[in-house]
């Protein structure tokens, strides 16, 4: 399969005025084995509620949805809201479960795969876990993310030398997105993708919630009750809210 991806070409709709794409998780990874194919570097968004809501105010960020190749619904804030418009039909795609789909999807095709982000020593952590969880994934390098903007271009380059076709970013929003959108292309990566806090789950040292929890939608209060330090991005759960009721459907 040839050719490049884009919101334009694979169901969408929109959500509070950015793109959100009609996608499951399979039609996700098949993409990413399709952009990776393309060669032209592109990035997908893994968009959750606080972060549409961070978008309205930060042009950047809304910039990075609206030129991505693909927007995929990561909170049950967002799959309420695209019930709302009608398509009750779409779950979560989350970027926990796109890196280890795309892991498995490296097991069998070899596509390479680098972790940049969090704390030093989390992606290395991640990246042993998941070439055991799915043996002959090919993850080629891992860097944490604790570096100044300013060196973005520098980090570029370093994660260039492994020759990754997909970077996984984990530096929360907009902070990923940002080095992604400007420094993608520097990378030699064919995709980028956001991926928060992806890695701390992988490694352990964060445990993601229980299955029951997950299927009564909770997982943000459990990730709340384990890490405090997220109550900025609760506290933007009821904007999003009275945004997404002002928009109707």
């Amino acid at each position: 399969m040839t050719g490049q991806a884009s919101v334009t070409d694979l169901p969408s709709t929109t959500v509070l005025g950015l793109p959100v794409s009609l996608v499951d998780m399979g039609a996700t990874i098949e993409t990413v084995a399709r952009l990776v194919e393309a060669g032209q570097p592109r990035w997908i968004v893994t968009a959750d509620a606080a972060g549409m809501v961070q978008a309205q105010d930060d042009p950047a960020l809304a910039e990075a949805y609206r030129t991505a190749a693909l927007v995929t619904p990561d909170s049950q804030g967002v799959v309420w809201a695209l019930r709302r418009k009608g398509y009750p039909g779409i779950g979560r795609v989350s970027g926990v479960d796109i890196v280890d789909q795309v892991c498995r999807l490296s097991s069998e095709t070899g596509v390479r795969i680098f972790f940049l982000g969090a704390a030093p020593g989390v992606a290395e952590e991640a990246a042993e876990r998941l070439r055991l969880r799915h043996p002959g994934c090919n993850i080629v390098g891992t860097r944490h993310g604790y570096f100044p903007a300013d060196d973005d271009a520098l980090v570029a380059n370093e994660v260039a030398a492994s020759r990754p076709d997909v970077l996984f970013v984990a530096m929360g929003i907009p902070r990923q997105e940002t080095f992604i959108v400007r420094c993608l292309a520097l990378t030699g990566a064919k995709v980028g993708v956001g991926v928060g806090g992806s890695f701390d789950v992988f490694s352990g040292r964060v445990k993601r919630a229980p299955g029951l929890v997950r299927a009564l939608k909770l997982e943000w209060l459990w990730r709340l009750a384990l890490n405090p330090s997220k109550i900025g991005k609760v506290r933007l759960l009821p904007r999003f809210v009275r945004l997404v009721l002002k928009e109707g459907r």
